[in-house]
């Protein structure tokens, strides 16, 4: 895996969830309006973040303690996220957005953004943000149900763009967004703010930090280096 980023680093691929937004407290409540329909008891965000995987699938069922059937997974998905639709307008950006993502555009970097969450409820929210043209492009999940693995998705972005995945690092904050890296050949930094453990970040090998402006710091040294 190509840990981080290098000093040929020029753009960078932002995640959404749990990365520039902080929607944790959507995302758990979210999925315990799940438990309470599947007859669970509430978790809270650790508990969460310990259970948190790829392929949703299984996180779901090692939640649950029960197979899912195609008709529970069709279920439980539209309840999260129809519940989770009810809340994102609450969440906030994180830390440091938008301020770092204009320091790196000054700084002569280039950055895209790309999501698993729906295309079309993603670029108007990101529009009402005014992130909408820090951006060189947007990408979201153009499906009707989630929890696929991102390696396709990135691929197929950074092919859109003409990028070297050598010229690109990925910000993340699952475990999935640096496996997605490794597939495609581009570098990654995670951040510890979303719904998975740092223990399990760390485990990636990868640099893992504890917010937005630490992560960038890294890959401008870096790429001054």
């Amino acid at each position: 895996m190509r840990a981080g980023a290098g000093t040929e680093t020029r753009h960078i691929v932002w995640d959404w969830n749990g990365t520039l937004l902080d929607d944790n407290e959507a995302v758990v409540s979210a999925v315990n309006s799940v438990c309470a329909e599947f007859g669970r008891d509430p978790i809270d965000l650790e508990r969460w973040r310990s259970i948190f995987s790829r392929p949703l699938l299984q996180c779901y069922e090692r939640l649950l303690e029960r197979p899912l059937s195609p008709a529970d997974w069709d279920r439980l998905d539209v309840l999260y996220h129809g519940h989770y639709r009810e809340l994102v307008h609450t969440a906030r950006l994180a830390d440091g957005v938008p301020e770092v993502l204009r320091e790196w555009a000054v700084a002569g970097g280039t950055q895209s953004l790309l999501s698993m969450w729906f295309h079309d409820e993603l670029v108007p929210l990101i529009t009402e943000l005014g992130l909408l043209p820090l951006f060189e492009r947007v990408d979201g999940l153009r499906t009707d149900v989630g929890g696929g693995p991102k390696a396709e998705h990135l691929g197929r972005h950074l092919a859109e763009q003409g990028l070297p995945p050598a010229d690109v690092v990925l910000i993340g904050d699952v475990v999935d967004d640096a496996r997605a890296a490794e597939e495609v050949g581009a570098g990654c930094v995670l951040v510890a703010t979303g719904v998975m453990s740092r223990a399990a970040l760390e485990a990636t090998g990868v640099p893992v930090f504890d917010s937005i402006p630490q992560a960038v710091e890294r890959i401008s040294t870096e790429r001054a280096a």
